[in-house]
Parts: structure tokens; sequence; C-alpha cells
């Protein structure tokens, strides 16, 4: 599962304190180890050097050679038996386990050795690194205590202004409006931008209620005109089959303003009973019929045979009916097949596919070049598969189902509406 957002600036934070202190801590430990070096070579190298200028000229003269304390000089034969056929320089030895600082040379009466035993600079050095480590450690507990206080400090009030837009809760957002930094900007403007978002789907849904109680009235009318001269033109078949029509087109206007009503409802509001997608494939199936009159094109129905699903059973058969009456309606020869599954239904068929239009409309894409404001026009010069796939996403989105569109491999198109992710079936 991908880490939520705060986490994931949490750890930005805290990972660039903990960056910039190792980038700190490695400078300084860099610095200290030059330094500590450039003691060694102060105090060790040169001072053996030194020595060995001011000893080696006395003994050649056999004047004594009092050495300090912890230094010994030794010539010739006097060299102990560990320490000789060294090449010249310093080095550094251990001897019978101590360590010694070994300045090796010749001169006009033979070789020579200076040795300083080390023990108590090499105790320094360990203290200092060990001084040098410990604040390592302790600027890097130091990063991360800052980086998760800082972290803290920056994105609890994001996470809380995240949580009140997402629950919609004014008092939780109260305390963060009155803030005078930026986080109260931010605030802010959320606030503003969701009243404005609120207020415009308020408008369209009571614009969508109104217009279609308005359009209830005429095609009362209509309806009822439609009975009267659909009983006095029995006798007449060429008068009788115009007023069928007329009535199936007026039913079909009255169903889908009667979905635009529920459209209008928000979906937490609307009643989701169980249904048998099944008996709606079939009952659609049988509704598009009249369309393939005269057509040398097969609807076909395969999968399962009964598959149960909660929602509104009137909006269910709207988005089933409205693809299979485009698929009908554009496919000239050749088959419409819906195949139903444990997870959602397919409505393909062979006809001229969707125009790039309408597909762009469907998928939230940029409208294709040159195409802004025309009406989608398909392979037959209709332009009517726009609203009917639009109204199919709407109750799609209202129902928490998927709207998915593609073009199989032999043409054509095929839809399929996905019980998920958030489906409510058994």
């Amino acid at each position: 599962m991908p880490p939520r957002p705060s986490s994931a600036l949490r750890r930005r934070i805290i990972s660039a304190y903990l960056l910039f202190a190792l980038g700190v801590c490695a400078l300084f430990g860099v610095i200290a180890m030059f330094a500590v070096e450039g003691i060694e070579v102060r105090l060790v190298d040169e001072r053996l050097t030194e020595i060995a200028e001011w000893a080696s000229p006395r003994h050649t003269g056999g004047l004594p050679v009092e050495m300090p304390a912890g230094v010994s000089f030794y010539h010739g034969e006097s060299i102990p038996l560990s320490l000789r056929g060294l090449s010249p320089g310093i080095q550094e030895k251990t001897v019978d386990g101590v360590g010694l600082h070994v300045l090796a040379g010749r001169d006009a009466a033979g070789e020579y050795v200076v040795v300083d035993h080390e023990s108590d600079y090499e105790e320094i050095e360990l203290v200092v690194y060990t001084i040098v480590g410990a604040g390592f450690l302790g600027c890097l507990g130091l990063a991360l205590v800052l980086g998760r206080l800082t972290a803290n400090w920056l994105v609890t009030p994001v996470t809380e202004l995240a949580e009140a837009v997402a629950r919609d809760t004014p008092e939780a957002i109260q305390p963060l409006l009155a803030r005078d930094d930026e986080m109260g900007a931010l605030a802010r403007s959320f606030t503003a931008r969701t009243a404005e978002l609120q207020q415009y789907l308020a408008r369209e849904r009571f614009f969508t209620g109104d217009v279609s109680h308005e359009l209830r009235t005429p095609l009362t009318v209509i309806t009822g005109a439609a009975e009267l001269l659909a009983q006095r033109t029995t006798e007449t078949p060429t008068l009788h089959a115009p007023v069928a029509r007329i009535q199936r087109a007026v039913q079909e206007a009255s169903e889908c303003i009667n979905v635009l009503l529920l459209l209008a409802r928000a979906p937490e509001r609307i009643d989701a009973p169980a249904n048998d997608m099944a008996d709606i494939i079939r009952t659609e199936m049988e509704h598009c019929q009249p369309l393939l009159a005269n057509k040398p094109v097969s609807l076909v129905f395969e999968g399962l045979p009964q598959r149960t699903v909660f929602a509104h059973g009137e909006l269910a058969a709207t988005a089933i009916g409205n693809l299979l009456r485009n698929a009908c309606q554009y496919t000239a020869a050749g088959q419409v097949l819906v195949q139903l599954d444990a997870d959602g239904v397919n409505v393909s068929d062979t006809g001229p596919g969707v125009p790039e239009v309408i597909r762009a409309r469907l998928q939230d894409a940029p409208l294709p070049a040159g195409a802004g404001g025309q009406r989608p026009v398909g392979a037959n010069g209709s332009a009517g598969t726009g609203l009917g796939l639009a109204l199919v996403r709407r109750i799609c989105e209202h129902l928490g189902w998927q709207l998915q569109v593609s073009d199989p491999p032999g043409g054509g198109s095929c839809f399929r509406i996905v019980f998920s992710p958030a489906p409510r079936v058994t």
C-alpha cells in the first residue's frame, strides 16, 4: 500500500535534516582527521628529526647524548636487534607489544635510530577520535529529533486541513482559518473553493430537477395525445405505426427525465435494492429488438445466468439500455455481444467504433486537434451517441461503478461497466 502523502512529507523533512547533519559531520570529521595527523607529524615526526639532528653530531664528536624521557638514541652496535636494518625515515614499529615511533638514519659514523614510545600520543589520538565519533552520533540524533519536530510542526496542520476537508466539518477547519500564516491562507483558499463548488453542485442539481419537472408537463400532454391517436388509428396501419413510434419516443424521454431526477439527488439518498443484472440485461435486449429489424445483426447474451447487484433498478437499466441502443443503432452488420461476469458487464459490437471526440470526453482527455466545439459524428453521419454515453457515465459515477471503453481487435467498440472499486454487490 502506498504511503500517505503526510507520511512521505515527514520522511522527506527528516531525511533532509539527517543528510545535512551527515554532511556537516563528515566535513568536520575530515577536518579533525587532518588535524590529528598534522599534530602527529608536528609532535612526533618533526620532534624525532630535530632530536636526530642534535644527537648525531654529538655522538660522532664523542659528546654525551642525553635524551628526554620517553626518547632513546641508539647508534651502531647499540641498536637493538629488533630495530636493525630499517629503511631510512620515520616508521611505526611494535616491539614486545609496545608501539614505537622510530626514525632510522645514517651519519658518517654509521646507522642510528631514534625511538619514541608512542603510547601517550596514541591514547590522546584515541580520545580525540572517540570524542569526534560521539559528536557525530550526537549530531545525527539531534538532527533526527529536530527533523521530527519540524516535520510534525509543518505536516500536522496540513493533515488536519486535509481531514477537515475530507470530513466536510466546518468546526474542525475553523481554528485553521484564524491562523495568520501560510496554513491559514491555504485553509481560507480551500474553504472558499469548496463553497464555490458546493454552490455550483447545488445549482446543477436544482437546475436538473427543475428542468426535468418542467419537461414532464409537455410529455404528459404528448402521451395523452398519442394514446388518443393510437386508439383512433387502430384500423389505419399507415397512421398507427408513426403513432407507435411517437409513444416509444415519449416513453424513452419520460424514462430519461426520471433518470435525471434521480441523478439530481445525492447518491446516499437513493435506495439500492437487490436487482438481478441478468434480468435487467435480458429486458433491455428485448426493448432493442426493433432497432435490429431488417438488419443482419445478431444480439447475443453470454455469461452468468444470474448476478445480484445492489443498485437502483432504473439507473442500472438505463445504463445498460443506452449502451445496447447505441450498439444496435450504429452496427450495420455483424453482432452485438453482451457478456456478464462476476466483476461487470461488457457490451461490444462490430460497428464503426467510438469517435475520438466522444472517447476523449468519456476519459476526461483533451479533445483532438480541430474538434473543439464540433458535434461528434459517427460513420453514418449521426451525432446522437454523445448524450447517451454521457448519461451512462454519470449513472456509473452515481452508483460507484466504472465505465471503460476499448477497441476490440476485429474493429467496433467495447464498453465495460465494472462493479468496482466501490461495488455494492453480494
